[in-house]
């Protein structure tokens, strides 16, 4: 009888196991808790590394993504660099999960990582993220972001590679988008730019083309909200300018919003100001 009853037990714990396993992970999104998986690999190279912050409650219908490219003139520079806006970032968007992509540099006395090596680094890295969405129990939406170089990279995946993601729309802060117009910025802009594309524009216009966000917008580009200082001296102001038209010109939705007295990188406060006006925005093409 005894030997029944444990038969009989054992039965019904291996049922209720079998039950729970086969509940869909979208079931029960409250009782995700929130988790951070650090230094993900994306690929073979040591820098295709990135973080991801995924939120407790999350779900497949409710939990769009927002991937954060770092800046650093395409020199320097890490995904850390996402840990000083991520408690704002998460003020802002509560219900997004994050990712901070890492990426190979320029290196100015070697010459090694040329462009397109991390244009086509954050094709890999945003491949990758699509095949853990199920995974992650996240949504495929995706919005990418990004400060600087960072900023760059976001546009001119979001304009040249539309079909490489489900990329819904772009958050900009102060970055390059024509890179002739660039160059001869300062000695700065002339010395990295003629490392990173071969040249100056004169003597490789295709990579300056290639290379710049502008050169892809069209009516079919993703909603772009977008932020720059008035006392830049890195990346002046002229690029965001030059944006804003080429995005008018194609009827694309965006908005530009000019950072009085505030240069290449702006005070805690104000960034939290604008993760909220980007929040807004974001909302507005989502819903």
């Amino acid at each position: 009888m005894n030997g029944v009853f444990q038969k009989t037990s054992l039965i019904a714990v291996v049922a209720l196991f079998l039950l729970s396993c086969d509940r869909s992970t979208d079931a029960f999104p409250d009782e995700a808790t929130a988790i951070d998986l650090l230094d993900q690999p994306y690929g073979a190279n040591p820098r295709q590394k990135m973080d991801v912050y995924l939120p407790a409650g999350r779900s497949q219908k409710d939990t769009p993504l927002l991937i954060y490219i770092h800046g650093g003139a395409w020199i320097e520079g890490s995904k850390e660099e996402f840990n000083e806006f991520r408690s704002a970032l998460s003020t802002a968007l509560p219900e997004y999960a994050f990712a901070s992509i890492n990426y190979s540099l320029f290196n100015l006395n070697t010459g090694a990582n040329k462009f397109p090596t991390q244009e086509n680094e954050i094709k890999e890295a945003i491949t990758y993220i699509q095949s853990k969405s199920l995974e992650w129990n996240i949504s495929d939406t995706i919005i990418l972001a990004g400060a600087s170089a960072g900023g760059h990279l976001a546009l001119l995946h979001a304009y040249k590679h539309a079909s490489i993601g489900n990329i819904k729309a772009v958050v900009a802060f102060f970055s390059p988008t024509d890179l002739a117009e660039l160059y001869d910025f300062n000695f700065l802009t002339v010395a990295g730019l003629r490392g990173l594309l071969g040249g100056n524009p004169s003597e490789n216009p295709t990579a300056y083309a290639e290379s710049s966000p502008i050169t892809f917008v069209d009516e079919q580009a993703v909603p772009t909200i977008f932020f720059h200082g008035t006392v830049d001296q890195v990346v002046p102001i002229s690029q965001s300018e030059l944006l804003a038209i080429a995005l008018s010109e194609a009827g694309v939705p965006h908005e530009f919003i000019k950072v009085p007295n505030q240069g290449h990188g702006f005070t805690p406060e104000t960034y939290s100001a604008l993760f909220q006006q980007a929040a807004h925005f974001l909302a507005e093409f989502l819903n």
